[in-house]
């Protein structure tokens, strides 16, 4: 019986990012995301599962499955409901996946949706910031309305 634990506990990090990895960013609940810049080529070692691109235009076709948020740089999603299903999906699939959030800089709008996604995972909206300058990047979510953004993306008693 030990042994199949310890079997499936290996399964489960084997799919995960490691945290010790540039742009890993650990959740609360302990899941592992990662954020990165689409400029940069693609670091070394396992390839996402899923990927999530904010980008104003179609980012095109990747090798691993991947969702589009339509998001015009320095802005806000155009759709923050499609954003919503997608977050809750990353949030479900970092438990046992590698999944990444990537913008062209890696830094505003990746770092709105972590902090969005921080929000989702628990941590009180007026915090998720912070919580994200503090564990991924000291420049995410750059402008006053991507915060404002990220500050009420959950909404208190809503179901989002």
């Amino acid at each position: 019986m030990q042994y199949v634990k310890e079997l499936r506990f290996c399964e489960r990090t084997s799919r995960v990012w490691d945290a010790h990895s540039p742009g890993v960013l650990q959740l609360p609940s302990g899941s592992l995301v990662r954020g990165r810049a689409l400029r940069h080529s693609i670091p070394d070692g396992p390839r996402p599962d899923l990927g999530v691109y904010l980008q104003g235009r179609d980012p095109g076709d990747f090798d691993w499955d991947s969702r589009w948020v339509r998001w015009p740089d320095f802005w806000l999603p155009s759709d923050s409901k499609e954003l919503a299903v997608i977050l809750r999906e990353v949030l479900r699939r970092s438990a046992t996946e590698r999944v990444e959030i990537a913008c062209t800089g890696g830094v505003g709008r990746t770092g709105t949706a972590l902090a969005c996604l921080v929000a989702l995972d628990g941590v009180p909206g007026s915090a998720a910031v912070d919580y994200v300058r503090h564990n991924y990047a000291r420049r995410a979510v750059e402008t006053p309305w991507q915060k404002r953004f990220a500050k009420t993306f959950v909404k208190p008693g809503s179901l989002l």
